[in-house]
């Protein structure tokens, strides 16, 4: 059974956070620090500071889109995540 992840990355050099969701944690973080996602090449380098795992794309992908609101920026500020 294929799993999901929620993650967040941190580029410190520029002090931005990317939240996203893969199948493969591993190589989706490698294709950001490789610059093959169009959006985080300009922040290099990334590091992983937080994930989540999930049983569907769907948990995940809510996941994501809870991160990226009000409610969960909130969220990740009170659990020092972020």
């Amino acid at each position: 059974m294929t799993k999901f992840f929620t993650y967040i990355l941190f580029s410190a050099k520029h002090n931005k956070h990317y939240f996203g969701h893969t199948s493969n944690l591993q190589k989706r973080i490698s294709d950001h620090n490789s610059g093959l996602s169009t959006f985080t090449k300009k922040y290099l380098p990334w590091e992983l500071i937080y994930f989540e795992e999930f049983d569907s794309r769907a948990e995940a992908m809510k996941r994501e889109k809870f991160f990226k609101s009000y409610l969960g920026y909130k969220w990740l500020k009170q659990n020092k995540i972020i």
